[in-house]
């Protein structure tokens, strides 16, 4: 029983079958079939995740991870030495650690902030309220997650994307604060439209919660997002026809302009829209009301037993597909095993304050939700 497909998902069978089809086709005739479709596919890749995510194909560049998004972005920002980059502690590494090297080549300062103490008492007037205090002159890009994997906190991005375009209305063309969203543990869950959202980077993997193809991701950049940023990988989209001198760049969509080139597991990338076919099949409000339905199931069973004390929220506004929770004298990695060994795969946040962590999805029924819940409630 998986409650840990937020990590690498199976791929279904849509999936599966257009990663082997791409595959023989590759084998067969590497070449010409590589030659037949790079110029286009990125495109329609990128076409197939607008209709899902939103916004345009021209929007959206394609990755191999978050943690590859995250670091195309972060290293690609236009900062000054002395630009403030406001994050929080929240975050996962990847984001750490790509902010901390960007500031390091440009002289910029990365500043972090707590937005809140209490997972599980969160509020959103608190986070607004935390997020307004701390921004200041020097602040030119927020940096945020969607959803924490770390305590299964859900941030209300438009709420504070308000926030964020009332002191950018105060200022300068060129000193409006840039809000980049790490979206990957909302994204396949949620539904919403990113464009809608009002951050100008949406970052996330899609071999998680959309049961895309292991090794792809996706960027979506607003207009003003991307002319914040310089492409860091050169790409070979029609980027590579400038070179040749056929060409402007002005002719180049700067999607395709910021996927990075090279050559990849094509048969993996090139089967991404088949995720998002499946999902829009199953209908996003059906998907987002499924996850939130077992999560709430998962979080009013742990909630019930007096051993365990849980970390996330139970409101689903503030709340999205993970769990996180700790058992009366274990620690997280002891729940871990002792699980796996019961056949149940779950996993504890990789952070400096760990949790046993629920990750109930598309694949999970009731009946196995409720089968984790009497092992852990045994646990007493």
């Amino acid at each position: 029983m998986h409650l840990a497909t937020f990590l690498l998902a199976s791929h279904p069978k849509p999936v599966a079958n257009a990663i082997a089809r791409h595959r023989h086709a590759l084998d067969e005739n590497p070449a010409d079939y590589w030659h037949h479709h790079f110029e286009t596919i990125d495109h329609d890749i990128a076409a197939a995740a607008a209709s899902y995510m939103g916004g345009s194909a021209e929007q959206i560049a394609l990755s191999d991870s978050t943690t590859m998004g995250l670091a195309l972005v972060y290293s690609g920002l236009k900062l000054r030495p002395g630009d403030e980059v406001l994050q929080t502690e929240h975050d996962h590494y990847s984001t750490d650690l790509s902010l901390q090297l960007r500031a390091d080549r440009t002289g910029a300062k990365v500043r972090r902030i707590a937005l809140y103490d209490d997972p599980f008492s969160f509020s959103e007037q608190q986070v607004v309220e935390k997020l307004s205090k701390s921004i200041t002159d020097e602040t030119k890009v927020v940096a945020v997650t969607w959803v924490h994997s770390s305590t299964g906190v859900k941030l209300p991005i438009r709420a504070l994307a308000d926030v964020i375009e009332a002191k950018n209305a105060k200022r300068d063309s060129a000193d409006k604060i840039v809000f980049c969203v790490d979206g990957v543990h909302g994204f396949g869950i949620e539904d919403i439209d990113v464009s809608a959202m009002g951050c100008d980077f949406f970052i996330a993997g899609t071999h998680k919660w959309i049961f895309g193809p292991r090794g792809t991701g996706v960027i979506w950049g607003s207009d003003r997002g991307w002319k914040h940023c310089n492409a860091v990988i050169p790409s070979f989209s029609r980027s590579y026809d400038v070179w040749l001198g056929n060409s402007q760049q002005s002719d180049v969509p700067i999607g395709e302009h910021m996927t990075p080139g090279g050559f990849h597991s094509f048969e993996h990338r090139w089967a991404l829209p088949e995720a998002f076919k499946l999902h829009q099949a199953l209908g996003k409000a059906n998907v987002q009301q499924r996850i939130h339905q077992l999560n709430s199931q998962t979080k009013e069973g742990l909630a019930a037993m007096s051993h365990v004390k849980l970390y996330t929220p139970m409101d689903t506004k503030v709340s999205s597909g993970l769990v996180c929770f700790d058992v009366k004298g274990m620690s997280p990695e002891q729940v871990v095993k002792h699980m796996h060994g019961k056949g149940i795969i779950m996993s504890a946040t990789p952070y400096r304050n760990s949790y046993a962590r629920f990750a109930p999805s598309l694949i999970n029924n009731e009946a196995e939700i409720d089968r984790a819940l009497a092992e852990i409630k045994a646990l007493a």
